[in-house]
């Protein structure tokens, strides 16, 4: 099998400005850093980002926003990154919010092959606007068209040789569906192992999905979730405020 294990600056070259690129991270969470940082000092512009959330502003694709590198981002919500919003108020970041499960049914369209998705979720409201609507049974729903992208950028736990990659418990997050839907799937992942050593029950994305493997280079950060960091934040506010 091909060895799909490269450099970061092998990675970096297929990268360029305008392409449309599908961000696995989750608000920020799990994230590529280090290709997303090799991607601001290349000062890669005018990304079409399709993300779950508009990152945090230290994190993720939000780094890349706080950059001015991102023209329009599809997503969920931006509100985990005030600096998203103000360039959204501002006219400087185009918005196109997408209903979650819409927003990860039209990624799974895009990397089957499908031609869209039918929901009933946004008629009467302003994300029907512009879009054809169906009366199925006596009931409306939307036509949602597919999503794809020029490139996936994911964050793995493990990944083997080959390409094989493994995601711990839910770090996968919308991950595995993005894999199937861009042109090039470019993963970042904590451990390399030899081909064999991934349990093939544990594989979530195959190895003829994967283009391209980059073994991060600095140390492995567990996972923490967002309610977590909060409560860190909080409590540290509170002792503070105790002294």
């Amino acid at each position: 099998m091909k060895n799909k294990v490269f450099t970061l600056e092998e990675v970096l070259s297929k990268f360029h400005d305008g392409q449309t690129i599908l961000f696995g991270d989750w608000h920020g969470e799990i994230s590529a850093e280090e290709i997303i940082t090799g991607l601001i000092e290349k000062n890669i512009k005018d990304v079409t980002a399709v993300a779950v959330s508009g990152g945090m502003p230290d994190q993720g694709v939000g780094r890349m926003i706080v950059n001015h590198q991102v023209k329009s981002l599809l997503t969920t919500h931006i509100g985990l990154n005030p600096v998203a919003k103000d360039q959204y108020v501002a006219g400087e970041l185009a918005v196109e919010f997408i209903p979650q499960g819409t927003f990860t049914e039209r990624i799974r369209c895009g990397g089957y092959g499908l031609g869209g998705c039918l929901t009933p979720t946004g008629v009467g409201t302003q994300v029907a606007e512009g879009k054809q609507v169906l009366n199925l049974n006596g009931k409306d729903y939307l036509l949602e068209m597919p999503i794809r992208g020029d490139v996936a950028l994911i964050k793995a736990t493990k990944a083997d040789k080959a390409g094989n990659i493994y995601f711990n418990k839910t770090s996968g997050a919308i991950s595995n569906t993005m894999a199937f839907a861009a042109d090039t799937v470019i993963v970042e992942v904590e451990e390399l192992v030899e081909i064999g050593e991934i349990d093939p029950d544990d594989i979530a994305v195959p190895a003829p999905v994967v283009d391209m493997v980059y073994v991060r280079k600095g140390e492995k950060k567990p996972f923490c979730p967002m309610w977590q960091r909060a409560k860190a934040k909080a409590e540290a506010k509170a002792a503070e405020g105790g002294k």
